[in-house]
């Protein structure tokens, strides 16, 4: 996850990024929402990358407060953010993400595979 500082001017956050992240973000906006005072936050499944892309893209009411990724942000993001005026970026780890290859047990099965994410990045 990728915060800047918030939209002052909106009275709700708005997240945007990874798909695989999105339900778990999803079910703690809504529990946020129910649990306080505030209004629940709007999240908007864009993939990483789209949510970087727009997180970076600028600052205020029109841009989102927060990115979900399911990786870290890049060098050449942080550099776009910059650009754009996002400078006050905070990067919190909060869990990992993984894929599950699974198949019926009427079909072929697969071969084993064991790899780590860093073969992937």
């Amino acid at each position: 996850m990728v915060a800047s500082s918030p939209a002052f001017a909106r009275d709700q956050i708005k997240i945007v990024g990874s798909s695989t992240v999105f339900p778990f973000s999803t079910t703690v906006a809504e529990r946020f929402g129910k649990s306080t005072d505030f209004k629940t936050l709007v999240v908007e499944s864009t993939g990483s990358g789209g949510g970087l892309k727009l997180f970076c893209s600028g600052f205020g009411i029109e841009h989102p407060d927060i990115t979900n990724a399911s990786r870290r942000i890049k060098e050449s993001e942080v550099a776009k953010c910059a650009e754009n005026g996002v400078t006050q970026i905070v990067e919190a780890k909060i869990d990992y993400d993984g894929i599950v290859l699974a198949n019926a047990l009427y079909f072929k099965k697969y071969g084993e595979v064991r790899r780590s994410s860093k073969d992937y990045c």
